[in-house]
């Protein structure tokens, strides 16, 4: 990783062109907005959509987060905060939210054409990747309904982006930038959280000297822990006990890591998965009637007692373990949509897709020039991975933490394989 990075100039988005990243944006937005045309302006189908609305419905009428989102957690804040923002305080108006979204997600497809041009110095291949991006069947699919994804993506993708640049310069300031952003992305899916450690990768940088490395590190770090730090602030003089972010962790651990979630690994169809995730709510709400009293009603104890429970129980099912591990890892890396949900025309022709995704990304890394950046990708990959599959695997977690890695490397794979001089041309 010393060439960490590494990049000839600081001057980023500029080299594409106002018009361009207007194009990018426009398109991106355009097909969005179809997309939400589609499905309905004025209704919203995604499951998780109530909670983050009754979370923006309490800030817009009382001021103050509400202490529960769902039965037994609270979520993460951001996006909650930012339908307020989006909405004008008017977070019912659910043609406003999807719309918003939709600007959210075409500032994502932006970002990455932004990143190509920083990463690999070549104007088309950015452009090509920005256009990539824009049509990409789930990150459009994200950003449809009334759902954090694409806030967290843009977030993310920006973090990543001023992270890039304050290496580059150095520069401490977008170093500081880079790590409020990516506070900004753990306060809309706490999952960002384990991506903290790697704004100390500018330590590995060989353009300059040490303590300039360090210094731009530890601004990152000074920048997330101060973005991150009002919000657990709050969580300790409302709860009494340290949340950094939201109490879910043991909720989720535990809908997929007890026996009862051995059944949704096993499910064929739709049918049967529904009975079993019926099964699965239900033995964790046993669960937490079981419990006593004061730890149901601290949100510390109760995520704690959750992953717990379900720890002792793959402790004494080392098989099942493996088997659960098997079904997350495979759940995250397969190609295609879960054909238990989805009719075998999308099925086929996603995998199709994103198959091919994955093949050019895996050229795009092994051709990159610049290894340090790629091994820093690599990394956000395994991490990102891993501790999914540790807790819960989602088409929707890996398109918000993978597909924009992969569309970045795939492009470049993919030009790659062009003759020479058209990839001349092309750059």
């Amino acid at each position: 990783m010393t060439t960490l990075l590494a990049a000839p100039s600081d001057r980023g988005v500029l080299r594409l062109g106002r018009a361009v990243c207007a194009a990018i944006f426009l398109g991106a937005f355009a097909v969005r907005i179809a997309a939400i045309a589609a499905a309905g302006f004025a209704t919203t189908r995604f499951a998780d959509a109530p909670a983050y609305l009754l979370g923006a419905k309490a800030l817009a009428e009382t001021g103050h987060y509400p202490l529960r989102t769902d039965p037994f957690l609270f979520r993460p804040p951001g996006y909650s905060f930012f339908l307020v923002a989006a909405t004008v305080g008017h977070p019912d108006s659910i043609s406003a939210a999807k719309i918003a979204n939709a600007a959210l997600g075409a500032l994502g497809a932006l970002l990455v054409a932004a990143l190509s041009v920083r990463i690999f110095r070549q104007r088309g291949l950015a452009i090509a990747a920005g256009a990539l991006a824009a049509l990409h069947p789930t990150l459009v699919l994200v950003s449809s309904d009334v759902q954090s994804e694409p806030l967290f993506v843009a977030l993310l993708l920006s973090a990543g982006y001023l992270l890039l640049g304050a290496t580059d310069r150095p520069s401490s300031n977008l170093a500081v930038l880079s790590g409020a952003l990516l506070a900004l992305a753990a306060l809309t899916r706490s999952s960002a959280l384990v991506l903290a450690p790697l704004l100390l990768a500018p330590l590995w940088d060989s353009r300059h000297p040490q303590r300039a490395n360090a210094h731009i590190a530890f601004s990152a770090l000074l920048g997330f822990g101060l973005a991150l730090a009002p919000w657990t602030l709050r969580n300790a003089l409302v709860f009494r006990e340290l949340i950094v972010v939201n109490d879910g962790a043991g909720y989720v651990f535990y809908g997929r890591n007890a026996d009862a979630a051995l059944p949704l690994a096993h499910a064929r169809d739709r049918a049967e998965l529904e009975r079993a995730s019926d099964g699965l709510e239900r033995a964790r709400l046993e669960c937490i009637a079981a419990l006593p009293a004061a730890v149901r009603n601290s949100p510390g104890r109760l995520s704690r007692a959750l992953g717990g429970a379900a720890l002792a129980q793959r402790r004494a099912d080392p098989r099942g373990t493996l088997l659960l591990l098997a079904w997350k890892s495979w759940d995250w890396l397969r190609p295609y949509p879960d054909p238990r949900f989805w009719p075998r025309p999308a099925v086929a022709g996603v995998g199709v897709y994103m198959a091919a995704l994955f093949l050019c990304a895996g050229i795009g890394f092994a051709r990159a020039p610049r290894n340090g950046v790629s091994a820093f990708c690599l990394v956000f990959l395994a991490a990102t991975m891993l501790f999914h599959v540790v807790f819960e695997t989602n088409w929707r977690y890996r398109t918000a933490n993978w597909d924009p890695v992969l569309l970045l490397y795939a492009s470049y794979g993919a030009a790659t394989l062009l003759p020479a001089r058209r990839r001349r041309a092309a750059g």
